[in-house]
């Protein structure tokens, strides 16, 4: 039941995590500490340790997408695998591609805003994979 249950938990903390990063709490850091440097700093930080979350979680919905009996994809993973991977791709090139852009201040405004708009596909691809793990209602 559990295992069952563990890609649903997954898929949750993933696209609640990063709603509570990218849209509650670094808008707050920005207004609400002294300077928009120490905010940046601070995001800087709160975005990386996300990517890291991101990561596991994605990884770990990967590795639960296979039945133990079978080795075939389950049925969730049929159609939420390719926002899944996708939602990985986008963290891992985020961190690695993007924020060292932007932390040596390289072209800010397009660095930027190529990162929010990374940020922002990899939560809908984490939204979208955790609404195709969610159990349909019978109609």
């Amino acid at each position: 039941m559990l295992l069952r249950r563990l890609p649903i938990f997954a898929a949750a903390l993933w696209w609640g995590s990063l709603t509570a990063v990218g849209f509650v709490v670094v808008p707050m850091l920005f207004a609400n500490l002294p300077s928009p440097a120490i905010a940046g700093q601070m995001a800087a930080k709160l975005f990386t340790a996300q990517t890291w979350m991101s990561t596991a979680c994605a990884l770990l919905l990967l590795l639960l997408s296979r039945s133990r009996e079978s080795g075939t994809l389950v049925d969730w993973a049929k159609t939420a695998m390719l926002f899944i991977a996708g939602g990985l791709l986008l963290a891992l090139l985020g961190e690695f591609a993007v924020a060292p852009r932007i932390v040596a201040r390289e072209n800010l405004k397009l660095w930027h805003s190529v990162g929010s708009g990374m940020y922002l596909l990899q939560w809908l691809c984490a939204g979208i994979s955790l609404w195709k793990l969610t159990p349909r209602e019978a109609a």
